[in-house]
C-alpha cells in the first residue's frame, strides 16, 4: 500500500534535513522511511514509549528494637578459695591444677589420727555419763519406793512424820541427780558430735562442681584453720555481667531478653536478672546481671571471658518501614517512586531509624503501597513500568 501524499511530503522534508547530517544518518533514515512507507513499521512520532522493568517491594510494619553494644564479661556464680576448716598436717592431695571436679569430690586429706583418738575418747566419756545417769535413775526408783511405803503407813501407829519427810527429801535429791546426769549426757554427746565433725572436716571436699585453677599447699605442710587450700571455679554456672550507662537502663527491665556475642563470634541470648543498686561515680554506670542461654560455642567458656551485649535503647515498638534501596536522595529531601496502575509516581517521604536493611517511615507512605527498589534511578516521573517477577 503506497503512502499518502501527506506522508510522502513529510518523508521528503526529513530527507532534505538528513542530507546535511552525513551519509550514515541519511542511509539509516532512508531504511526507516522505506519501512514506514511499506507499512512494516509505524512512524517514529506514532510509537509509544516502552515500559521500564523495575523491582518493587511493599511498605510494611516491623518491630523497631534499636540497640547499642556494651562490653561485658562472663562471671562465675561459684568461684573462690576453698579453706581448711580445722588445723592439721596435709597427708594427701587428690587433685592437680586443671582437674575438673564434681561436687563432693575429695580434694585434700589432713592427718586424722589425733582426731580419731579424740572421737574415741568422747565416745567413752559419753558411755560413762550414760552409766552414771542409769545409776541415779535407780537411786530415784529406791527413793520413790521408800516414799510410797511411808505414805502407806500414814494411818497406822507405825507412821513417823520424820521418816516421811526424809523420804520426800531423798526423792528430791534423786530427781536433781538424775537431771544433772541427763545434762552431762547431753554435753558428752555434743562433744562427740563436734569431734566427729572435725574428723569429717579432715577430708576436704569440693563444695561445688568446677575446675581447680590453683593449689596453695603441699603434702607435709601444716595448715591452720581458715588457710587456703585450693581455688575452684565453677565454669558451668555462669552469668553475664555488664556495666551499663544509667541513661540506657530504661531499656532493661527485669526479665527482658537481650542478645549477646562471645569473642569467638557466636551469638546467644540472655535475660535481665538484676540491676545492682550501686553506681560508679566515674563512669556513671551500673552493673547489670543477665542469665544466659548458651547455644553452640567454638571453644570452652571461661570466667571473665569478654562478651558484647546488645542493650536496647528503649522498649520495642512497631513502625512502618521501607527498603533502603527505595530511597532516592534529592536536594529537597528523600523521595521514592510509588507504583500504581503500572505508573511510577514520585513521592517525598521522611525517614527515621534504621532497622537492618530497612528504614523507618515517619511520613509519606502507607502500609501495603508498592515502591520501586530496583531501576528507580533511570525512570522519570509518571513513566510506565513493568514489575519484574519475584517482586512483592
Amino acid at each position: 500500500m503506497l503512502p499518502s501524499k501527506l506522508v510522502t511530503r513529510e518523508i521528503m522534508k526529513r530527507e532534505m534535513t538528513l542530507l546535511s547530517r552525513g551519509p550514515t544518518i541519511l542511509a539509516s533514515a532512508i531504511v526507516v522511511l522505506l519501512l514506514v512507507s511499506m507499512g512494516l513499521a509505524p512512524p517514529v512520532w506514532a510509537q509509544s514509549p516502552q515500559a521500564s522493568p523495575v523491582g518493587v517491594e511493599k511498605v510494611r510494619v516491623e518491630p523497631l528494637s534499636q540497640t547499642v553494644p556494651i562490653a561485658g564479661r562472663l562471671v562465675s556464680l561459684r568461684a573462690g578459695d576453698i579453706a581448711a576448716r580445722i588445723a592439721g598436717p596435709v597427708e594427701g592431695i587428690r587433685v592437680e591444677v586443671g582437674d575438673r571436679v564434681s561436687k563432693g569430690k575429695v580434694l585434700i586429706v589432713l592427718d586424722n589420727e589425733t582426731l580419731q583418738a579424740e572421737v574415741n575418747m568422747s565416745q567413752s566419756e559419753l558411755s560413762e555419763a550414760q552409766a552414771e545417769l542409769e545409776t541415779w535413775r535407780a537411786e530415784k526408783d529406791v527413793a520413790i519406793t521408800e516414799l510410797r511405803r511411808q505414805e502407806g503407813l500414814r494411818k497406822s501407829v507405825a507412821f513417823s512424820q520424820a521418816k516421811f519427810e526424809d523420804a520426800q527429801k531423798k526423792l528430791g535429791v534423786a530427781d536433781a541427780r538424775v537431771a544433772r546426769a541427763q545434762a552431762n549426757v547431753a554435753i558428752k554427746r555434743t562433744s562427740l558430735q563436734r569431734k566427729q565433725i572435725d574428723l569429717e572436716y579432715a577430708t576436704i571436699r569440693a563444695p561445688y562442681a568446677g575446675v581447680v585453677v590453683r593449689r596453695y599447699t603441699e603434702v607435709g605442710a601444716y595448715v591452720d584453720k581458715g588457710d587456703k587450700i585450693v581455688k575452684v571455679i565453677g565454669d558451668r554456672a555462669l552469668e553475664v555481667e555488664a556495666d551499663v550507662p544509667g541513661s540506657r537502663l530504661s531499656g532493661l527491665p527485669i526479665g527482658r531478653n537481650v542478645n549477646f556475642s562471645l569473642d569467638d563470634g557466636t551469638k546467644h541470648s540472655a535475660k535481665v536478672r538484676a540491676i545492682l543498686p550501686s553506681e560508679n561515680p566515674l563512669t556513671r554506670t551500673r552493673t547489670v546481671r543477665f542469665v544466659p542461654e548458651f547455644s553452640e560455642t567454638k571453644r570452652p567458656l571461661a570466667e571473665s571471658q569478654s562478651v558484647i551485649v546488645e542493650v536496647p535503647v528503649s522498649d520495642d515498638r512497631s513502625v512502618l518501614t521501607v527498603h533502603k534501596d527505595a530511597i532516592l536522595k534529592r536536594p529537597t529531601g528523600d523521595m521514592v517512586f510509588v507504583v500504581k496502575d503500572d505508573t511510577a509516581t514520585p513521592r517525598p517521604i521522611k525517614v527515621g531509624e534504621a532497622i537492618g536493611g530497612r528504614l523507618e517511615v515517619v511520613s509519606g507512605l502507607k502500609k501495603g503501597e508498592l515502591v520501586v527498589i530496583r531501576g528507580n534511578e533511570r525512570i522519570q516521573p509518571g513513566a510506565k513500568v513493568r514489575v519484574e517477577k519475584g517482586s512483592s
